[in-house]
């Protein structure tokens, strides 16, 4: 009898529907790029820096002692789209619950399902680092009756079935709008949704339509290879971006990709994020010397770029309102984003350890406002303050 039920339950673990579920389980682990904030291993400890402190990402592998393993499915499902945790503990946005709050019940049950299978791992992590009263999570209760209004994803039937998808992806397990969207003095999302907005020393770009700093220029194959390769001839991602294509975004099937273009495409412009401003005279002067002297050999003199270098021309970073990505980019370097598709990720020397304050903003001022780009100057300030902060971090 015992070697008919252990042959029974082995035939259900490889039971094609299991395996089917446990697919699906994993997929939505790529659409929330949930390695990007808890790790390869799911066991968390990844330090995210806010404007009310430091958050460390929990252990969500199904340890006993330190991860989610004692969570129920309906423990998992009120963590998800409630932001509430086993016990009545409440959770901080910076786990995106409303976002996930769009969900289908079934994706989230999915995703529960998958998590349960991973290894678990030993790993406690001491998750509320923030500065006083942030760190009192009662708070939280007053945050949620102002701006969590939770729902799930509904179809809008004048749109498309790759509309709706595309925005059911983007509002809710990508939760683009966590870094792209604007925040209030509160750290909750303002009504200007994925215009952009300043994140642990970075700026996430509009990704709305506009013509200047938007996407307005783009094509739908332009933002499809762009999430696919972390590249195309208009930009190239760096950063948290540069993560976020190889931990999700390159993962995602062309199917989801192409409904995630259909949906950006069709937002309204945001008006007034970059264009219109111009540089200084005395800026510009210096910084096309400088721009020849560091810069000219990868991006060209054009601002054109080359088969691995991204352009500067027509670039949606450079054109931002804040100019804080590519300041730090300067000053610090960067790397590309390493994909299946695009497995080279071109990198770039940090220029702080030869060029001043005055310089790395006489130089952006000049490209941010060449080649049909206009966005307002950088000061010596601004780039004083990042760099100040990246010798800090």
């Amino acid at each position: 009898m015992k070697k008919i039920i252990l042959a029974a339950a082995l035939a259900a673990l490889s039971s094609p529907a299991l395996a089917a579920s446990t697919d699906a389980g994993k997929y939505q682990v790529v659409l929330g790029d949930c390695e990007g904030c808890h790790g390869k291993n799911l066991a968390g400890g990844v330090v995210l820096t806010t404007p009310f402190g430091k958050m460390v990402t929990p252990n969500i592998t199904p340890d006993k002692d330190t991860g989610i393993g004692n969570y129920s499915a309906e423990d998992f499902r009120q963590a998800m789209k409630a932001g509430l945790a086993p016990g009545g503990k409440l959770l901080y946005p910076a786990m995106p619950y409303p976002s996930y709050a769009r969900m289908s019940d079934g994706d989230v049950a999915a995703l529960w399902g998958y998590l349960k299978t991973v290894k678990p791992v030993k790993n406690q992590v001491n998750v509320n680092q923030l500065r006083f009263p942030f760190n009192l999570r009662f708070a939280m209760r007053g945050w949620n009756m102002l701006f969590f209004a939770p729902a799930p994803y509904a179809n809008n039937p004048a749109k498309s079935a790759a509309w709706n998808r595309g925005a059911y992806l983007v509002s809710g397990a990508g939760h683009c709008g966590a870094c792209h969207t604007p925040k209030n003095a509160f750290g909750a999302d303002k009504a200007t949704a994925l215009t952009g907005a300043a994140l642990q020393g970075w700026f996430a770009p509009d990704l709305t339509s506009d013509a200047g700093a938007g996407l307005g220029s783009w094509s739908q194959a332009d933002i499809v290879e762009y999430l696919q390769t972390g590249r195309n001839n208009r930009s190239m991602a760096s950063g948290p971006m540069a993560e976020a294509v190889e931990n999700s975004t390159s993962k995602m099937t062309d199917a989801d990709l192409k409904a995630i273009a259909v949906y950006l495409k069709d937002l309204p412009a945001s008006r007034g994020n970059g264009g219109g401003a111009t540089g200084i005279e005395a800026q510009m002067k210096s910084g096309a010397v400088l721009y020849d002297i560091s810069c000219a050999a990868c991006h060209d003199r054009n601002g054109k770029g080359s088969l691995i270098f991204p352009p500067l021309a027509g670039n949606p970073t450079v054109r931002q309102v804040r100019a804080d990505s590519i300041v730090r980019m300067v000053l610090a370097g960067g790397k590309g984003a390493a994909t299946a598709k695009a497995p080279t990720g071109p990198g770039m020397p940090s220029f702080a350890w030869r060029l001043s304050d005055n310089q790395v903003a006489d130089i952006l001022t000049y490209v941010r406002n060449n080649w049909g780009n206009r966005a307002p100057a950088v000061s010596p300030e601004t780039v004083g303050r990042i760099r100040s902060s990246l010798h800090g971090s």
